[in-house]
């Protein structure tokens, strides 16, 4: 199916572009969406009449999402969820999972804006790309993990893997100091036991003797 296009669209072309795509993809995502047009002679007539207007709107709102990209660009946002001892998480982080935590940091992100490539499954630092434009796309940070102490160290810059091995080795001293103490405690028993009383004497036996 041909169609015009209203915008940029990625990998397809800019506004005004008469392109062929699969009729599902205009049907369900391009016209409903306001994106295009299907390529009638009137369409194509009732396009070059609103073009300029269409080019003013496009500008406007470029130009608008490059201000909150400005903002939002970077920005790091915790997601708290459950996950083993290896990291993987019981579920996913998804799309939406990353559209509710921008909003709730004040930001007016949508679910469709942010792309993934695929849910992320394991806790960390992810990025994700937010098309605020079809001309204008900023990146911000999911940081998934099990606790806002966790979310802290990661943002810190330590992996999930140095986190379990700083705190595996945590447990390991603790555990030797505990062997140390209780070590400490059995020597001194030991020496309490291998004493040996002397009696006191007044010099008699000896005097006898001689």
């Amino acid at each position: 199916m041909d169609v015009i296009l209203l915008e940029r669209v990625a990998k397809l072309g800019q506004m005004g572009d008469v392109v062929s795509v699969k009729q599902g993809f205009a049907r369900n995502y391009l016209l409903p969406q306001g994106k295009a047009l299907r390529a009638s002679k009137a369409n194509l007539a009732s396009f070059e009449e609103r073009k300029a207007q269409l080019e003013a709107q496009n500008l406007e709102t470029k130009k608008e999402a490059e201000a909150v990209a400005a903002k939002l660009d970077g920005q790091q946002f915790v997601v708290i969820r459950s996950a083993s001892d290896a990291g993987s998480l019981y579920g996913s982080v998804t799309n939406r999972d990353a559209a509710e935590a921008a909003t709730a940091a004040g930001f007016t992100v949508g679910r469709k804006q942010c792309v993934l490539d695929k849910p992320i499954k394991d806790l960390g630092l992810h990025n994700m790309s937010v098309v605020l434009h079809p001309e204008v796309i900023c990146t911000i940070v999911l940081n998934v993990a099990r606790s806002e102490e966790e979310a802290d160290l990661q943002a810190s810059g330590k992996s999930i893997q140095e986190l379990a091995a700083e705190a595996e080795a945590e447990a390991e001293f603790e555990i030797a100091e505990l062997f140390d103490d209780l070590g400490g405690a059995a020597n001194e028993d030991d020496d309490g036991d291998n004493l040996v009383e002397v009696p006191e004497t007044d010099g008699t036996d000896e005097e006898a003797k001689s």
